[in-house]
């Protein structure tokens, strides 16, 4: 296991969700957490490779967050190279920050993949508090828009479930 590169990518992250210019607070370092342990439980109980679904890019620029999939993806291969990681490993990667939204639906070729989606999924039943500050505080709804968001991304997160 590149311990180096999870160490580095695990500072990283914090550092950067620790930005005020980061829309979306800690909240986001703490579903990256819960989608790194989830994702290694369920490598564990499957047989996937641990340490592609340990690493984890994600971005904390709003403008980005659409698309924060492909920018993820593109985010991983760079650092990642610069590591001098496997080439065939960093396409896994890609492929896991690529298809791990419950909002896309595509088809999850590898065991790793799945984990990933999977642990994207649970991680936001984890997160329940950061989803309320997301749409109360950060995206200033109401009350029924507030729960109407929390209750659709809940929704999708349980839909996009493989079991």
């Amino acid at each position: 296991m590149r311990q180096d590169i999870i160490d580095y990518l695990q500072s990283e992250i914090k550092r950067r969700c620790e930005l005020s210019s980061n829309f979306f607070g800690m909240g986001c370092f703490y579903h990256i957490k819960a989608v790194v342990d989830n994702a290694v439980m369920l490598a564990k109980q499957f047989g996937a490779d641990e340490e592609i679904v340990i690493i984890v890019a994600s971005i904390t620029d709003y403008n980005l967050y659409e698309e924060h999939h492909m920018h993820g993806a593109e985010m991983a291969k760079e650092i990642l190279e610069k590591f001098d990681y496997d080439k065939e490993k960093i396409a896994q990667v890609q492929s896991c920050v690529l298809n791990h939204r419950g909002s896309k639906l595509v088809e999850r070729l590898s065991i790793e993949e799945l984990c990933v989606a999977d642990a994207d999924a649970i991680s936001h039943f984890d997160n329940v508090p950061s989803l309320l500050y997301l749409a109360y505080v950060k995206r200033n709804l109401g009350i029924n828009e507030g729960k109407e968001f929390v209750k659709a991304k809940l929704i999708r997160s349980y839909e996009k479930l493989s079991v």
